[in-house]
């Protein structure tokens, strides 16, 4: 393996796995606090260049880690949609999501095609990935999608919609660097038994419970106090 490829592929673990044990303390803390905010700088932060690393890995290396490219991508561009989600009201931050979004919209339109490819392939797999993974990937880009439109066109977005784009980007990169350290090419780090066992697709049941919860409780009606007369 040259050098360049073996450099990019250990940073990009580590900071994998960096972005793994932020994320958790981020989306398991109460929210606005400071250990919630300093976690989720890291996470930002690490998740966002481990996204880059992936791009740039799988542009390298594309015929072992093609799909990583397309992850890399998705990952970094939802880190960056959710910090500017909150920050919408700033001119300057909504080019920026524009920008982001219309990224976000190629990259799905080349999951689907890859998806599509793989579909026509003999054994229905692209580059040693399914089909059904492509698609997965896409479906997340769609979610992401969804929410660019209704920033977009928003005239007038409320505070807690905003923080639930906030919520909903971030968890769902959550959810795809989980994914890739637990049952995505990370599980291989881990003893067979432990594979077969199933326990490593936890992490990522509990962030998707976690996520509704927190976007739940975000979106709830206010109760207010009725006073008599």
């Amino acid at each position: 393996m040259p050098t360049l490829v073996l450099f990019t592929l250990l940073t990009h673990v580590a900071l994998g796995t960096v972005a793994v044990i932020a994320g958790a303390i981020a989306l398991g803390s109460r929210k606005g606090r400071k250990v919630h905010v300093s976690a989720g700088r890291v996470f930002v932060v690490s998740m966002g260049l481990t996204s880059l690393l992936g791009g740039v890995l799988g542009a390298l290396r594309y015929e072992t880690y093609w799909i990583t490219f397309h992850a890399g991508i998705l990952g970094a561009s939802l880190v960056a949609s959710g910090v500017l989600a909150i920050r919408i009201r700033v001119p300057s931050a909504k080019r920026l999501f524009i920008a982001i979004g219309i990224l976000n919209a190629l990259n799905a339109a080349g999951l689907v095609a890859s998806g599509w490819y793989a579909t026509t392939l003999p054994d229905a797999r692209l580059y040693g990935f399914a089909a059904g993974d492509y698609f997965f990937l896409f479906g997340m880009a769609a979610i992401a999608g969804l929410g660019d439109v209704r920033m977009f066109v928003g005239q007038q977005i409320s505070h807690k919609h905003r923080i639930a784009q906030h919520l909903l980007r971030m968890c769902i990169g959550f959810f795809i660097v989980a994914g890739s350290a637990f049952t995505g090419p990370g599980a291989s780090a881990f003893p067979a038994a432990v594979r077969d066992s199933g326990i490593l697709s936890l992490p990522e049941l509990i962030i998707v419970l976690l996520m509704f919860f927190w976007l739940w409780k975000t979106l709830r009606p206010s109760q207010r106090m009725v006073g008599t007369h």
